[in-house]
């Protein structure tokens, strides 16, 4: 299997923009963040690919804006799995598809009773997609090869699976309905704002007595402040307990 390589200047990204722009049909989309090592929730690794075009995989932080990528794709259909996961990090990069066909949610109107991706390829691809770098610390640079491996099948796989979900929807009657949910995807409000969130310290619930809580509460809050500055998952700088 060739190498993958990461595209990480202007020049590289806006000779694959025009690359993507020349393919055909739906375009496969995912991003892979660094939950759990930093605070930020930013996308890493932008992965993208089209038949006829190939596959692509930039690195956001040093690509910048994608708006040149949006401009050449917004009106086409994308493919992501579990699109809600993915829609605030690409939308911070520039990247605001407006048609998506959602995998994840699809399965689930199907009813199939396991969902995540690895699962749904293999039940309907027959392909098995290991799934053990998905909580990586995609921050790390540079990317290892088996990452960018693990990151390249994940969108290379998106247009077949696509294709066998939308030709089960038809037979079960649920294209329209899939139609209206994928839609609604869009418009969805994805940042939830917790009123406060300290609450949900781990032991909360031992804690015992108001002044407990208030030094709970600051403590969580420092600690939130300087996770923040340094783009650290808190847990990382102390743990809740």
């Amino acid at each position: 299997m060739a190498d993958r390589s990461v595209i990480d200047t202007r020049s590289g990204y806006l000779e694959a923009v025009e690359l993507i722009a020349a393919g055909t049909g739906p375009i496969a989309v995912d991003a892979e963040r660094a939950s759990g090592f930093r605070y930020s929730q930013r996308a890493y690794l932008i992965q993208v690919f089209r038949r006829g075009s190939g596959t692509f995989l930039f690195d956001p932080p040093a690509v910048g804006r994608f708006d040149e990528l949006n401009t050449a794709i917004a009106d086409e259909e994308w493919v992501l799995h579990a699109a809600t996961q993915d829609l605030t990090c690409l939308r911070e990069v520039g990247l605001d598809p407006s048609r998506i066909f959602d995998t994840e949610l699809a399965a689930r109107l199907l009813g199939m009773p396991r969902v995540g991706l690895g699962t749904v390829v293999e039940e309907l691809l027959g392909v098995h997609l290991a799934k053990e770098h998905s909580a990586a610390d995609w921050s790390t640079r540079p990317l290892p090869q088996p990452w960018l491996v693990y990151a390249a099948l994940d969108v290379e796989l998106l247009p077949d699976l696509r294709d066998a979900i939308a030709a089960l929807l038809d037979e079960a009657g649920k294209t329209e309905i899939a139609q209206q949910e994928f839609a609604s995807e869009l418009t969805r409000e994805l940042t939830v704002v917790r009123s406060e969130p300290w609450r949900r310290l781990s032991g909360i619930h031992s804690i015992r007595g108001l002044r407990n809580l208030a030094v709970a509460r600051e403590l969580w809050l420092s600690r939130d402040a300087l996770a923040r500055e340094l783009d650290t998952a808190p847990g990382r700088l102390v743990p809740d307990s």
